[in-house]
């Protein structure tokens, strides 16, 4: 057996576990959406529930980590002592997790991972996976499998743990490794066209491929097939790669078994990581939208300020990540269209005919944006109603705030003069100072577009107003009676 490179635990990120230590005291790396969820909770509270959705996937991903399972570790100084000297020839198995979509920047990962296998000698590197869908070109994609099936290291992949799935290109990629696994309850297939030839893929995997195009099947069916073998947790797979050591250790009440070759884990780096949550569809929809409603309300706020720099930042980071997921054209048009349309009724002041042909491209856009797959229920729920909602009731407020009220207060208003904008009868829309607002007629007394006006109350942000002629009697009439 080739006797391993010392492993360098600095090395981009990576540990190292010991022979004689617990396997509890290494945990997968977790995706680094802290950065995002500090940058996001500040948009329109649409991104934090994309964030809690992805942050529900990655726990569930993460939590039930297998290599915190039980293989117990020898407690006796001596143990340890033995354990170390043993590392240095029991060679090293490498695991890096593939989760989320494969982009372009989990490829490289791969790709890197490979090198750096290769180059210290290990024994296997592992993709720990769950992903359902390949992201990059098809040419990407086999330059991968090109790699992978070159791999001087072996390359295994484990489907886990429980409920995770290989689907898509990234299922296809298991027909190229050296071994494959999966986890009680999760699942592989629904292939779709193969990219690879059947001379690349292994027997079993060739053969079941007619099967696995457009259907997942269970682990427990994986297994039946002779597709995979069974690997309850990640230790469990590992334990069984060919070349790592293990022994017994019967200092115990009960024999138990240990590991002398070590494990070691890899993650993406900080940027890479943010980057790769930002490629995410849910993150990536909101973004989009996010960043496109605070550029449109910093057109209302008559300068540049931190939403106009933060929209910015936005919705080129939501560019970014519909660029590289197959999100669909017209559909991202759909939705700038939309943005369009709202911008034009809070200019008037009022919901009209543009908000329907908003609300209708916004709503179509959302659900049509992504080849293949729909958008979840929680996400298209604070894309849709949290835009609505922003567009329809906060920014008209916001504008009439703004510009409708140059004095502390509203009093002022009771006795200002204006126009109609148009039809008031019983409810419309007038201008007091070159601000819409909305308004009611006094005694529902119907006023034609262009009529002067006289502002006689207030009830919260709707005037009520009458005809400039009829208003100070009525005024005086009002004053009398609340005497």
């Amino acid at each position: 057996m080739t006797t391993p490179q010392a492993a360098d635990p600095a090395a981009d990120g990576s540990a190292t576990t010991p022979a004689a230590r617990n396997f509890s005291g290494v945990r997968c790396p977790r995706r680094a959406v802290g950065a995002v969820s500090l940058a996001l909770g500040l948009i329109l509270a649409l991104v934090p529930a994309a964030l809690a959705g992805t942050a529900g996937a990655a726990s569930a991903s993460d939590g039930s980590n297998p290599v915190e399972a039980s293989i117990v570790a020898v407690d006796s100084a001596a143990g340890a002592a033995a354990g170390l000297a043993a590392q240095a020839s029991a060679g090293v198995v490498d695991v890096i997790q593939v989760s989320g979509y494969l982009d372009a920047i989990m490829a490289d990962f791969i790709e890197r991972s490979i090198d750096k296998a290769q180059a210290r000698g290990a024994l296997a590197l592992v993709l720990q996976t769950n992903s359902s869908r390949a992201t990059v070109s098809e040419q990407r994609l086999i330059e991968l499998g090109e790699r992978i099936s070159g791999s001087r290291v072996p390359v295994t992949m484990w489907v886990g743990p429980s409920g995770a799935v290989a689907a898509g290109g990234v299922g296809q990629l298991g027909g190229l490794v050296s071994d494959l696994a999966l986890a009680p309850g999760s699942e592989l297939g629904d292939l779709g066209e193969p990219i690879f030839s059947s001379q690349q893929m292994s027997e079993s995997f060739a053969q079941s491929y007619p099967r696995l195009r457009s259907e997942r099947i269970s682990s427990a069916r994986a297994i039946e097939t002779g597709l995979a073998r069974e690997a309850p947790t990640l230790p469990f797979f590992v334990l069984d790669l060919p070349g790592f050591e293990t022994e017994i250790d019967d200092s115990g009440a009960e024999p138990v078994r240990v590991p002398v070759s070590s494990v070691r884990f890899s993650k993406l780096a900080q940027f890479d990581q943010f980057m790769h949550t930002v490629a995410s569809p849910a993150v990536a929809y909101l973004l989009f939208l996010a960043g496109a409603g605070l550029l449109v309300f910093e057109l209302f706020t008559g300068g540049v300020g931190i939403a106009g720099g933060l929209g910015a930042a936005s919705f080129l980071l939501g560019c970014y990540g519909l660029a590289a997921l197959p999100a669909r054209g017209w559909a991202m048009a759909l939705l700038l269209v939309a943005m369009f349309g709202y911008a034009v009724d809070i200019q008037t002041g009022v919901p009209r005919v543009w908000t329907v042909i908003a609300t209708l491209c916004l709503v179509t856009g959302s659900l049509a944006l992504f080849h293949g797959q729909l958008l979840s229920w929680i996400t298209l729920l604070a894309g849709i109603v949290g835009t609505f909602t922003g567009m329809v009731a906060g920014m008209p407020a916001m504008v009439r705030t703004r510009y409708g009220t140059p004095r502390i207060g509203r009093d002022w208003m009771i006795g200002a003069s204006g126009v109609a904008r148009g039809s008031v009868s019983p409810e419309g829309v007038v201008m007091i100072e070159g601000a819409p607002w909305r308004a009611r007629t006094q005694r529902a007394t119907p006023i034609a577009e262009g009529d002067p006006v006289t502002v006689v109350a207030l009830e919260g942000l709707i005037l009520t107003v009458a005809p400039a002629e009829a208003a100070p009697a009525d005024s005086r009439e009002e004053s009398a009676g609340g005497a």
